[in-house]
């Protein structure tokens, strides 16, 4: 009977570090996304600034909507890692 509780607790320490190991796979793939994707929108608005400067409200308004969204599905990803790392 011993050997069968010390090999369950063998067995949830490893499941552990796998769960430790995806949640920090997780929440590098999260912010490496966020951080592409907001250099695309920022150059984006750059090189259409460049190419129109006399247009530069209209464009640089439109994308922070999508930045603010970018950053909110980039916290809702960290935050689910951190959870699955704790269950």
């Amino acid at each position: 009977m011993l050997n069968f509780i010390a090999f369950l607790q063998e067995a949830n320490a490893a499941a552990s570090g796998y769960a430790l190991l995806g949640a920090g796979i997780g929440i590098g793939l999260a912010i490496l996304g966020a951080g592409l994707g907001l250099g695309r929108i920022g150059g984006s608005i750059a090189d259409g600034i460049a190419r129109q400067p006399e247009a530069a409200k209209e464009i640089a308004q439109g994308p922070f909507i999508i930045a603010i969204l970018l950053e909110g599905a980039t916290i809702i990803a960290l935050v689910f890692a951190l959870l699955f790392k704790l269950l």
